[in-house]
């Protein structure tokens, strides 16, 4: 301690001394010093180093000075309080002072200290205690009126302080507003400009009452028409603290609108832009609010997006335009030379554009309209003069196209049926833009030859924008643009980043458009590419290469035969892709594009390249022994492979095997499946050349990808298993020891379904026929299904799905061996029959019937019938089950043995009834449409006879059925099941109403039309009288926004209301039960309101832009105080919230936090059971979630509850760990819960 004393005294020695270097070097000392972490001070010091340093801040020499203000900043965290405000009184003081320097270095030093304030809640005191002092100083230098200078750095500093520590200063909030609002009256330009931002500070942690009287004061001013300059200086203020206080602004926008609007027909250029300006931080911070205005604000913005008094445009210039090209050039420099210094007018075409743009982002719901009246005016003014104001144009037209995109892929849903009629009348805001692409073609295509950079970047952005909204739109027109295109990669003046902007451009015209459009050009568009491949820069390089590739793809596309000929132009991208290919001193970037190209050369002309391609395989061969470039060539070598030249790769297929056996062993994902397909290519289309020792080294490592840590890697190895058993069969002579024990392993895993399953099954079948392994169809059967023949103790370990899998596959065996069919068959009867047999034997045998049953080869067999209907009756649940889905499936196999004998069974049975619904289930499920034609009629009859069962899990299988038959003929059973709800019973309309359920899909089907048409019909049930009903209704309006979200939007504004209605708890639907001493209250209306929850959760997703975020928050706000399951729904909505539409949330914080700081705070009872507690906590994690996504809105510390409830959380242990372990990654925060769950 005493040393650092000792050594920071001998600094302060120094600093007195007359030599201003030897001062200059102790404060360097001295800042070093200080910027050390354990550097600890006595009183004593601290009052030394504070007064010296402040000593040395009236320094002669200007670099002492400076470097005495950096020491400020280390030396505010390390001393007292006392010292601090010492410090900040001597700056403020200084700040008054006569001497220029001196006070503009003290402004340099308060800006210093107020940035190093801490915000952390143990330095909360002294950060308000020192900003009171400045604060009062401020306000007092800005009363100055005869020195300008101080006014400027007091009113600099204050927006500083107002901007990170604005709820430091709550009780000043009123005193700094009276003393700034004078300000904006000041004859001084400049003080106005930054009373203005101050307030901007101040506006979004201020309360709303000052708000008020903030929006009142500049109303009254603005009313009582002041001069120009005062107006704009009011107009320039709303539009500032709308853009900072954002929400706030909306409860006065009906004042504030027929204000702005009357000023922008003053005579004054600089103020319509202004007022623009303000519209436009209006619709971008309360979109809802300005609904009523948008119209007028429209108006206003087209009238004036043309506003440019003294330039002729030429009605004329239009005929003549392409016989005055040259001389347009000369006239654009002429004019500039006599240019009107004094014309603002840009500056409003400018503003009112940017602000139809924030119009267009915003409003995507007003799209059609936009198409008709913005988007003809955009394209008038396509031709604009000035260059800033024509990027902002191409940058609005631009949020048109995009906006248009998201609104079509929204709609993507319908519009992938096969017949394109539905696709047109699906987006009718393409179909409008599609009229339009001639317009924006003829617009665009001088441009691309003018000087004007920009200009050109504009175009190309847009063009870009363009062919990804409307994909072959431009096809008529690629004429038009290739000039341009030539010109912006030739023109010698260009920069680099305009090239890569027209290649870029290029690039996704070449993708989004059929090969045949630029076949005829080839001549005019290859050298200029070519040239680029050439060019030094590598990113144009790169760039280069990408076009090219799909250049080559456009010679000659894939199957394509006869037509153009690619001979004359294969030479000059063959020399210049190769010397890039073969360079090694290049861009990574450039070398895998160089790779990928040449690949794409030899894959469409590789009978072109006759000698040279040998070299060049060997080339490939020799980057896939590069770790850089290995992926890329693997990749590649997929692609040359695969080619329908059969490109002859003998020469290198020995040494790249193994070089490809030895990446299954790497730990790299992408480079393992990469391989894998790769392989895959080179056994199918080169099995001839492949000697079966060259597969070793791949064979070797297949076992450990087999696994079912990664079901995908397993998935590709085994479809590569079966492309070897097919090609190379003798490759797999020693199997059964390496791989095969694996596979198996995978057939028994709980985890197998769908693809993998899928690939293991075509394996087997592969493996059985291919006849070469000592692995028989009796081996592979016993492999199989041993486990379940094992003792009773090991069969609690085999997993439900792995009955199903293993089912499968021994169908799947049978039906590749049909000789050994019969035998199967009566040994798995035999199995069930028997009673000594284990039941997860028996199970599956009953599964494997039904699974060979399945493709037809059982017949109408009594007997087999006879053995499932014993099984059906069994007394053992597992087998039961087993016996219903055997039968469905045998039913799917032979429909007309079986059919009528399960419906008699269904009537006939009661008891039997549900295992049997299982079967039919399982019947309509499987069947193709046109073989359950016939029968629809006595099953639709058989269903509804059972629709009205008091079992709801039955009811349920009944709905689910009538769902999928109603796919079998949709046009006429739809308005059966219409009717249905008219005169069916409460049960009778639930079963209904789900069964709408199942007819809803996530693919498009050909019933989407018609449901989309009665779908409003059926959600009326929401009104229904019986809470049931309404509950199915909301399950099913909740699955139609999940699926299909096509089907509901429109009919959003009718069904909100009773959906919201259903959030509402009910009193009368609360009762008391008594359970011996105890009374227990029962919520009936629970389940409904869960639904409903869950519904508005979804739409969140799906059907956002249809939402009243604000109204759908009243709602969130409600069921953050209700039941543990919806608050648990609840909170992830706000999470949701908070990241979708900020703005809204920011609005309605306040009343958000209480209910979450209610459950971040709450303590279980202590005598509570262990669930009590987990619940509570799994409550409290969630919450903690929703309060982490809400703090990373932007702004949202500045309302004060929430920097409240922040240093609460960081205060609070047990909070502050909670949410440590949120942020400390998901993965981790999930933890205790996913754990809870398993248990």
């Amino acid at each position: 301690m005493s040393n650092v004393s000792y050594h920071i005294s001998n600094l302060l020695e120094k600093m007195t001394s007359t030599d201003k270097d030897f001062r200059f070097m102790a404060t360097n000392d001295l800042m070093l010093e200080l910027q050390k972490d354990s550097i600890k001070l006595d009183e004593d010091s601290e009052r030394k180093v504070v007064t010296m340093l402040l000593k040395l801040l009236e320094d002669k020499n200007g670099e002492v000075q400076n470097l005495a203000v950096k020491c400020l900043a280390p030396l505010v965290s390390k001393v007292k309080e006392p010292q601090v405000e010492t410090m900040v009184d001597t700056l403020c003081s200084n700040m008054m002072s006569d001497k220029e320097q001196l006070r503009d270095i003290s402004s340099m030093g308060l800006k210093t200290v107020i940035a190093e304030l801490p915000l952390s809640s143990s330095g909360l005191t002294l950060t308000t205690s020192v900003c009171k002092k400045i604060t009062s100083q401020l306000i007092g230098a800005m009363g100055k009126q005869e020195d300008v200078s101080v006014q400027l750095e007091a009113l600099d500093i204050l927006s500083d302080m107002l901007g990170r520590l604005s709820g430091a200063l709550v009780s000043f909030h009123s005193s700094l507003l009276s003393s700034l609002l004078p300000q904006l009256t000041s004859s001084r330009m400049a003080v106005r400009k930054r009373s203005i931002l101050a307030l901007g500070h101040l506006v979004p942690c201020c309360s709303p009452a000052l708000f008020s009287q903030l929006t009142g004061h500049l109303l009254t001013e603005l009313a009582k028409g002041p001069p120009t300059s005062m107006t704009r200086t009011y107009i320039q203020c709303l539009a500032t603290i709308s853009r900072q206080g954002g929400h706030r602004v909306g409860e006065h926008l009906e004042k504030l609108i027929p204000m702005v609007v009357k000023f922008t027909s003053v005579e004054d250029d600089e103020l319509r832009e202004y007022c623009f300006q303000a519209f436009e931080a209006f619709i971008r911070r309360c979109p809802k609010e300005m609904s009523p205005h948008v119209a007028t604000v429209t108006q206003l913005c087209l009238k004036f997006m043309t506003f440019d008094p003294n330039y002729n445009y030429d009605d004329d210039e239009e005929e003549q335009e392409d016989s005055m090209d040259i001389e347009d050039g000369l006239d654009d420099e002429s004019d500039d030379e006599y240019s009107d210094d004094d014309d603002m007018s840009w500056k409003v075409r400018r503003s009112s554009i940017k602000c139809l743009d924030a119009l267009i982002n915003t409003r995507r719901d007003l799209l059609l309209s936009f198409y008709s009246s913005v988007c003809p005016a955009l394209l008038a003014r396509f031709k604009e003069r000035e260059e800033n104001v024509r990027a902002d144009v191409f940058a609005a037209f631009s949020t048109l196209l995009r906006q248009t995109r998201v609104g079509s892929s929204h709609h993507g849903l319908i519009v992938a049926s096969s017949d394109s009629g539905l696709s047109k009348e699906e987006e009718p805001a393409v179909a409008m833009l599609k009229k339009q692409v001639p317009m924006i073609v003829k617009a665009l295509h001088r441009q691309l030859k003018e000087k004007s950079i920009k200009s050109r970047q504009g175009c190309f952005c847009l063009l870009t924008e363009l062919a990804h909204t409307v994909p072959g739109a431009l096809e008529q027109h690629i004429p038009a643009l290739i000039p341009g295109i030539v010109f912006s990669l030739t023109d010698k003046s260009t920069s680099s980043t305009m090239r890569i902007d027209a290649l870029t451009f290029f690039h996704v015209l070449l993708l989004s458009h059929p090969p045949q459009t630029f076949q005829p050009h080839m001549q005019v568009l290859l050298p200029p590419v070519v040239a680029c491949v050439e060019d030094s820069f590598y990113k144009i390089t790169s760039e280069a290469l990408l076009v090219t590739q799909q250049l080559v793809r456009v010679m000659r596309p894939q199957g394509q035969t006869g037509g153009f000929d690619p001979k004359p132009f294969v030479r000059e991208v063959f020399s210049v892709t190769l010397k890039r290919l073969k360079a090694t001193d290049i861009d990574q970037e450039v070398k895998e594009r160089a790779i990928s190209c040449m690949g794409h050369m030899v894959c469409h002309l590789g009978d072109h390249l006759r000698a040279e391609l040998q070299g060049v395989l060997a080339i490939f061969l020799e980057r896939l022994k590069n770790e850089i470039t290995r992926l890329t060539a693997v990749r590649t070598i997929t692609l040359v492979s695969a080619s329908s030249l059969k490109v002859d790769l003998s020469s290198i297929l020995p040494e790249a095997l193994s070089v490809l056996g030895s990446f299954l062993r790497k730990n790299q994902r992408a480079l393992k499946l990469g391989t894998l397909a790769c392989l895959n290519a080179l056994v199918t289309h080169h099995a001839a050349s492949i000697k079966p020792a060259a597969l070793e080294p791949v064979l070797s490592e297949l076992p450990a990808l087999v696994d079912e840590s990664d079901m995908h890697v397993s998935q590709v190895s085994v479809t590569l298993l079966t492309c070897m058993a097919k090609a190379c069969p003798s490759s797999l002579a020693k199997i059964s020891s390496s791989v095969l024990p694996g596979v198996f392993r995978l057939v028994h895993s709980p985890l197998l379904q769908g693809g993998v399953l899928t690939a293991i099954v075509d394996f087997l079948q592969a493996l059985v026929l291919s006849k070469t392994s000592n692995l028989g169809y009796s081996q592979l059967l016993k492999s199989l299904t041993d486990p379940f023949h094992s003792s009773q103790s090991d069969a609690t370990v085999i997993h439900r799905q792995s009955y199903h899998s293993v089912a499968r596959c021994v169908a799947a065996l049978s039906s590749a061996c049909p000789k050994e069919t019969p035998g199967t068959v009566a040994t798995l009867m035999k199995e069930v029959k028997s009673p000594g047999s284990p039941e997860s034997a028996r199970v599956l045998a009953l599964l494997c019937l039904g699974e060979v049953g399945r493709t037809g080869s059982l017949g109408g067999s009594k007997e087999v019938q006879g053995v499932i209907l014993e099984a059906i009756s069994s007394t053992n649940e597992e087998v039961k089950t087993a016996a219903s889905c055997a039968l469905g499936s045998m039913a799917v196999g032979s429909l007309n043995d079986y059919l009528p004998f399960l419906l008699k069974e269904i009537s006939s049975q009661p008891r039997r009834q549900y295992l049997l619904l299982h079967s039919l289930k399982e019947v309509i499920s499987a069947c193709p449409a046109s073989s359950l034609s016939a029968h629809v009629e006595s099953i639709w009859a058989l269903l509804f006879q059972n629709c009205e069962c008091q079992e709801e899990g039955t009811r349920n299988l009944v709905a689910e059925c009538l769902g999928k038959l109603t796919f079998v003929n949709a046009s006429q059973l739809l308005p059966r099941l219409k009717q249905q709800l008219k005169a069916g019973s409460p049960l009778a309309r639930s079963t209904v109403v789900t069964a709408i359920k199942f007819t809803i899909v996530d693919q498009p089907a050909p019933i989407d039309s018609l449901l989309k048409d009665c779908i409003g019909d059926f959600l009326k049930t929401l009104q229904d009288e019986d809470i049931n009903v309404r509950r199915v209704a909301l399950v099913m309006f909740n699955s139609a926004a999940h699926n299909k979200p096509s089907l509901i939007r429109g009919l959003l504004a009718t069904v909100l209301p009773h959906l919201y209605k259903e959030t509402q708890i009910r009193k009368d639907l609360i009762r008391e039960v008594e359970m011996g001493p105890f009374k227990h209250t029962v919520d009936d209306g629970l389940d409904v309101r869960k639904a409903a929850f869950e519904c508005m959760y979804t739409l969140l997703d799906s059907c956002l832009e249809g939402l009243d975020v604000l109204q759908f928050l009243d709602h969130v706000e409600e069921g953050l105080k209700d039941h543990y399951d919806i608050r648990m729904l609840t909170f992830l909505m706000l999470a949701r919230l908070a990241s979708l539409c900020p703005a809204a949330v920011l609005q309605r914080l306040d009343r958000l936090i209480e209910p979450l700081k209610a459950t971040c705070t709450t303590k279980v009872k202590a005598g509570s059971v262990k669930q009590e507690f987990e619940k509570q906590e799994e409550l409290r994690r969630s919450a903690m979630r929703a309060v982490a996504a809400l703090l990373a809105v932007p702004e949202v510390e500045r309302s004060p509850s929430m920097a409240d409830f922040a240093n609460q959380i960081r205060t609070n242990a047990d909070m502050a760990s909670i949410y440590q372990s949120i942020q400390g990654g998901e993965g981790e925060g999930l933890g205790p819960a996913e754990s809870m769950d398993m248990s």
